[in-house]
């Protein structure tokens, strides 16, 4: 089923959030909005459910407008944060009991009921209480409950932001496998960027109640369209184009910036205020010479050790810049006070420059 937002408004003491914003949101694909907190995504979300009902504007499920539908008449399946399971019932209740609400049958809600726990993996604990759950069993029931109804839609409100990193790793993974089998186009909200890009068919990158861009988890990486996206998703570096000079024997674009003449293969047109959006992961650390076009001087200011790659805070005469390599094998190579080359890479992405 496609979702769809029609010139929504929306305003919260005297502020507004939303104005004339559109968004479709593709039958069965697993839709991230992402952005920080405060730039709309739960609001968007709540409105999805029937929680929120938008000052201006439409909210559709295929075409039928369901801008004022209650929520218990939408057929949307929803994940909280904080699970929201019924404290006082058992597994298996907190589980059918959107079946029961739905006149289905108590025989028949609870052979549903106990398919989705076997899925999910907790079908020995169909009698437990969700206090004597770890967290991660209690999201996975959580997880059972919204889809045993078989909604139209699903809608997951930072699912994994109360677990540690282990378990968020592996029921991302589990949300995923069960989101492709259903097939059921799912609203995911989040401000973790690698979440996002792991999970995602598409992403919606908000900013202060701004769509600023919408693509695969490989565009927004690869060919972010703002400096606020390049940021957000991934921590780009971002330099200043002061302006586009001739193209070098072989084709490839150069670029004057304060930090001298670099280097682009971006197809990106350069205006001004745009700037280069650098990603740490790309570039390379050299030892220090004289440096050339394409290149940087500076001086390493911190070194983090992370195990398979190490984080190093470089100063360079346009400011700090940040790098993430992989781990040397000897992991004291370089260190804090270091001469270093810069060796910038012509993936760089030209990005339209930050907004007021």
């Amino acid at each position: 089923m496609q979702v769809s937002f029609e010139k929504i408004d929306q305003s919260y003491g005297g502020q507004t959030l939303f104005r004339h914003l559109d968004l479709v949101i593709p039958s069965g694909q697993f839709f991230t909005l992402l952005g920080p907190s405060g730039c709309g995504k739960t609001t968007l979300l709540r409105m999805l459910a029937g929680f929120v009902r938008p000052d201006h504007g439409r909210v559709l499920f295929g075409k039928d407008d369901v801008t004022s539908v209650p929520v218990h008449r939408r057929g949307v399946g929803i994940v909280f944060q904080d699970y929201a399971l019924f404290p006082d019932r058992s597994v298996m209740a907190n589980v059918a009991y959107g079946l029961l609400a739905r006149n289905v049958p108590k025989a028949t809600a609870s052979d549903r009921a106990l398919a989705m726990l076997r899925r999910v993996g907790l079908e020995a604990f169909v009698d437990r209480a969700p206090a004597a759950l770890s967290g991660g069993q209690r999201q996975r029931v959580a997880m059972a409950r919204a889809l045993v109804i078989e909604p139209k839609l699903l809608l997951l409100d930072e699912p994994l932001s109360a677990l540690d990193v282990k378990l968020r790793l592996e029921l991302r993974g589990m949300i995923r496998e069960l989101q492709i089998e259903a097939g059921i186009t799912t609203v995911f909200v989040t401000h973790d960027q690698e979440e996002a890009l792991a999970m995602s068919d598409q992403i919606a990158v908000l900013d202060r109640g701004q769509v600023v861009q919408i693509g695969t988890p490989q565009e927004i990486y690869t060919k972010p369209r703002t400096a606020f996206a390049a940021d957000f998703v991934g921590s780009a570096n971002l330099i200043p184009i002061s302006q586009e000079l001739q193209r070098n024997e072989d084709g490839v674009r150069r670029l004057e910036t304060p930090a001298g003449i670099l280097f682009t293969d971006s197809d990106t047109a350069w205006t001004p205020g745009s700037l280069l959006a650098v990603r740490g992961a790309e570039i390379s650390v050299a030892n220090h010479a004289p440096s050339r076009e394409g290149e940087l001087a500076g001086v390493i200011e911190h070194v983090e050790y992370r195990g398979s790659t190490v984080g190093y805070k470089i100063k360079t005469a346009i400011g700090s810049i940040h790098v993430d390599a992989w781990t040397p094998k000897d992991a004291s190579t370089r260190g804090r006070g270091d001469h270093v080359v810069l060796q910038m890479p012509r993936t760089s992405h030209i990005v339209e420059g930050q907004r007021c």
